[in-house]
């Protein structure tokens, strides 16, 4: 087959993709190389990919265990797919791997091929379980593209005009930099917490079926809740006779530095643990893992996951797994996450664009806004910053509910040139897009 021209490749997507399959930057790349922290474009250009493909990769780019690992399969000519209907070991591998890191007493696990998927079954055996229908969930959570996770989304520009709500509501967002009660970190009463009684109490019939929430907010801007908020809403949940769903899609897979999955070092009360895209290092696997008393409710329906458990999926998510363990890299989240932040945060001092800097680990945040009084989102410097940054060698996500919070979550093997590297390239950049911005004024 013939290579491809970049401008063919935009207009054939303009003309033969849905609309909203968008790109980054005013002139998108071409990556045609990954290996580790870094990928390469199709004109050799290397970046350092600090956006980890989407909050994927966390091993890093093609680790030579994995990879290895997928070459073995290959030359045994193992077969690719058998679902759970056959017996394969690396679909056992897997399922070890996942809950030896499991909170206390969930033991039950089901695999999918997306953190969509995983949440769509959490909300079925949670429904199963109770015998209920409501799902409650928050404003600016995200939780994937499918009817029933868009249904429990928190953004306008994902939902569609015909997408069904029923037995969904949403419970305010606890957001400490636009806190929707004019509280501050130190003074607040946990408002946020005890909305969610209110919320159930006004717009349910008493009783829901499971409350579902990200440890840190991930498309919602990386929103990283106090400690606190968790316990209390917990509790609450399980007094309304609800299930706890903790969507560790995107903090899990070690990338917030405590412990493998958020929920855990949180010491959260959750009675089902969702993930996907960092626990497979990029594969494409998801997985529910669930307390028996929920899973059991479950015997005598029909579930089936055509690509939940293939040889491939399963073998990458067991590896990724083990390669986190043995190479430390959930202590290197912490260190070289604190690293980042701290310089973030100095940041601050000397780029009035920056209203906050938030998140855990290696999942970070920095919103930006036009004022710091008003706090108006600053969503065209965000894309500008994005651009002048990956002109540099620095790829970097965005979001929140206005696209005004830059994203930044690298695969968790990156080391402290790498962080000199992205605090020296976004302080530049800053100066770069201060200096655009008094020219147009």
């Amino acid at each position: 087959m013939s290579k491809r021209t970049n401008d063919e490749i935009i207009a054939f997507r303009k003309k033969h993709f849905l609309p909203n399959a968008g790109l980054y930057h005013k002139k998108p790349l071409h990556p045609v190389k990954a290996q580790g922290a870094f990928i390469w474009d199709d004109e050799g250009k290397k970046y350092l990919d600090a956006i980890g493909g989407i909050v994927c990769i966390s091993a890093g780019h093609n680790h030579p265990k994995i990879k290895q690992g997928m070459k073995e399969l290959l030359e045994r000519d193992m077969i690719q797919h058998t679902s759970t209907l056959y017996l394969n070991h690396q679909i056992m591998d897997a399922a070890e791997a996942i809950l030896d890191e499991a909170p206390k007493g969930i033991d039950r696990v089901a695999f999918t091929n997306s953190g969509s998927e995983a949440n769509e079954l959490a909300f079925m055996a949670a429904r199963q379980a109770t015998g209920e229908t409501m799902i409650v969930n928050l404003r600016h959570s995200y939780h994937g593209g499918t009817s029933g996770t868009l249904a429990a989304c928190g953004h306008s520009s994902w939902r569609f005009r015909s997408q069904p709500v029923a037995s969904v509501t949403s419970a305010m967002e606890p957001y400490c930099y636009r806190c929707p009660f004019g509280q501050k970190p130190d003074s607040c009463a946990l408002e946020c917490a005890k909305n969610v009684e209110t919320t159930i109490q006004t717009s349910t019939h008493g009783k829901i079926a499971g409350f579902i929430a990200e440890p840190v907010m991930g498309v919602g801007g990386f929103i990283d809740p106090p400690k606190e908020y968790f316990d209390a809403v917990a509790k609450i949940v399980h007094n309304y006779g609800g299930k706890y769903i903790s969507d560790e899609v995107q903090t899990g897979a070690g990338r917030c530095g405590g412990n493998f999955l958020l929920t855990k070092e949180l010491g959260i009360d959750a009675d089902i643990v969702t993930m996907a895209k960092g626990f497979g290092n990029g594969a494409a696997i998801g997985a529910a893992i669930m307390k028996s008393e929920v899973a059991d409710t479950m015997a005598g329906k029909a579930y089936f996951n055509t690509f939940g458990g293939d040889p491939y999926q399963t073998m990458q998510a067991a590896m990724t797994v083990q390669v986190i363990r043995e190479e430390k890299m959930v202590e290197n989240a912490k260190a070289m996450g604190k690293l980042l932040k701290d310089g973030m945060k100095e940041m601050m001092k000397t780029h009035s664009l920056i209203g906050d800097v938030r998140g855990r680990g290696l999942l970070l945040g920095m919103e930006l806004v036009k004022d710091h009084k008003t706090k108006t989102h600053a969503v065209e410097e965000c894309l500008r910053f994005m651009d002048i940054c990956k002109d540099k060698g620095l790829l970097l996500g965005k979001g929140g509910l206005m696209g005004n919070v830059v994203r930044i979550a690298p695969p968790l093997m990156i080391n402290r040139e790498d962080v000199a590297f992205m605090l020296k390239v976004m302080d530049e950049s800053f100066r770069d897009l201060e200096k655009e911005m008094g020219a147009r004024h």
